[in-house]
């Protein structure tokens, strides 16, 4: 083990994920630490032996091998080394992240080292560390162009559908159109006939009356008008009581 009194200089640097695995003697998959019915580390948890080694000296996890003879032996059935337990100070353990973080020494400083190195401000950073969006940093052309293609003829489909959607509109519209324009003139070939008619009626009684006033006249030619003859329909007297 690194004695305190043996260095000098202290460095901190970002290690790869292979790099940390290469490092890591096994994944822990629990957030457990301690059994408390057994008092013994719980396996695949925090403090798991086979991960970190023994808690005992020359003595795996489930007791099988117990001496020191056994030395460099991992056990078939807790999967412990047998070694010394100081080994617990030394090897290091990994957790597989669902998903990419970063962490507050590189991003929460001002000014930030993550944004210094990604040329990015610290807003817009934050909004990629918390999935608010995404920075490119490799563009497969051939993806790109399948992308592309798809989208256009999406695009396409899209655009013929509508246009046909717009086209059964138009034709609706056009087809109510014309039959509102068929009953529109039939009513007006009614209104005329109508009127027509009326007119016909008007003009045939305005007739009868002159015929009527023209008898008359004709029966008091050289005679004293007694009553006076009045055209009705145009309102206007023709000849006035006592003129002959």
């Amino acid at each position: 083990m690194v004695e305190v009194k043996d260095f000098r200089a202290l460095r901190v640097s970002l290690a790869s994920p292979d790099e940390i695995r290469s490092w890591s003697y096994g994944e822990v998959t629990k957030p457990e630490t301690i059994n408390y019915r057994r008092l013994r580390p719980e396996k695949d948890g925090l403090f798991c032996e086979a991960i970190f080694g023994p808690t005992k000296d020359w003595q795996c996890a489930c007791g099988k091998y117990k001496q020191v003879r056994y030395k460099g032996i991992v056990c078939e059935k807790c999967g412990v080394l047998v070694t010394r337990s100081s080994v617990r100070r030394e090897r290091m353990g990994h957790i597989e992240l669902a998903a990419p973080v970063a962490h507050i020494w590189y991003t929460r400083r001002v000014p930030s080292y993550l944004g210094l190195l990604l040329d990015i401000s610290r807003r817009n950073l934050d909004r990629v560390l918390y999935f608010a969006q995404y920075i490119i940093v490799r563009i497969d052309e051939q993806a790109r162009a399948r992308a592309l293609k798809r989208l256009d003829d999406e695009i396409a489909r899209a655009e013929k559908r509508l246009e046909e959607e717009r086209q059964t509109k138009v034709d609706a519209i056009r087809g109510l159109s014309d039959e509102s324009i068929a009953m529109l003139r039939t009513e007006e070939q009614t209104l005329i006939k109508e009127i027509e008619e009326e007119q016909n009626k008007q003009i045939e009684a305005v007739m009868k009356e002159a015929q009527g006033i023209q008898s008359q006249i004709e029966a008091q030619m050289g005679q004293t008008i007694t009553q006076p003859i009045i055209f009705q329909a145009a309102g206007e007297t023709v000849a006035s009581k006592g003129e002959s």
